[in-house]
């Protein structure tokens, strides 16, 4: 796709859905400016020098995952005080390295919390049912879900109709998820960020070197909360924790 965009002469390419559009815009041209939109860690992750000076021709919006996660874990034991148990759910092939790293953070920021974590890896949409089985088998008291463009993200409505199944409070990565009819999101505005990336594609195509233009990092947070779905599995959100929404769905 990449190589294709390029015969066609763009002059800039915006890569989103994760790392793993961006390493291949870089890997194919070292020249043209590339905008990334949702990639977490662009320093660690190889694809630029610094978040103040990029030095290359990648630059854009990045993430805060360890914060963030770390905020989704502690709203979920706020809104489902009783739990003792959370599930993790995620693709474990989808850069294992990355995955690994942020399932550290949960689990530190867990054991702060005095929780457990039980995680429930799939490879494919199919063994998705089968995965949420094994999570109230295992006691798991609410949900965690990583963002993965690759299986998860795009059978949103599969998961959250699981979760509504199981009657599983569950925190999601995106938007896309509480209007599917998901409990709970926290997570980076997505509209914002590809706001700020039209403003880094703006500054290029007038001339900007991506070397010199910072990487920003998120500055707009939103937490979504839908009543709907705390009724449908019997969950009463607390009052300190609608008060923090951004926005309640009824």
């Amino acid at each position: 796709m990449v190589a294709e965009l390029l015969q066609r002469q763009v002059e800039v390419l915006v890569t989103a859905g994760g790392i793993n559009a961006t390493h291949a815009a870089k890997a194919a041209t070292r020249t043209m400016p590339i905008v990334m939109v949702t990639t977490a860690d662009p320093v660690r992750e190889g694809l630029v020098a610094s978040l103040a000076r990029p030095g290359g021709n990648v630059t854009g919006v990045a993430g805060l995952h360890t914060e963030i996660m770390e905020r989704r874990l502690a709203l979920l034991k706020e809104a489902v005080p009783q739990v003792s148990r959370i599930a993790v759910l995620l693709n474990s092939t989808y850069n294992p390295s990355i995955q690994a790293q942020r399932l550290q953070e949960v689990h530190a920021t867990a054991q702060a919390l005095g929780l457990e974590v039980s995680v429930q890896e799939v490879r494919s949409p199919g063994e998705l049912e089968g995965a949420f089985t094994a999570m109230t088998q295992a006691g798991a008291g609410a949900l965690l879900v990583f963002n993965d463009p690759l299986v998860l993200e795009p059978h949103r409505r599969d998961i959250v109709a699981l979760a509504l199944h199981h009657r599983l409070p569950a925190i999601y990565p995106w938007r896309m998820y509480v209007d599917a009819g998901g409990l709970m999101v926290y997570g980076i505005s997505l509209r914002e960020r590809f706001r700020r990336a039209a403003s880094h594609v703006d500054k290029l195509l007038k001339g900007a070197n991506p070397a010199d233009l910072p990487v920003e990092q998120p500055m707009q947070f939103e937490l979504v909360i839908n009543l709907k779905t705390a009724t449908a599995i019997g969950l009463t959100i607390p009052p300190t924790v609608l008060f923090q929404a951004d926005e309640v769905i009824k």
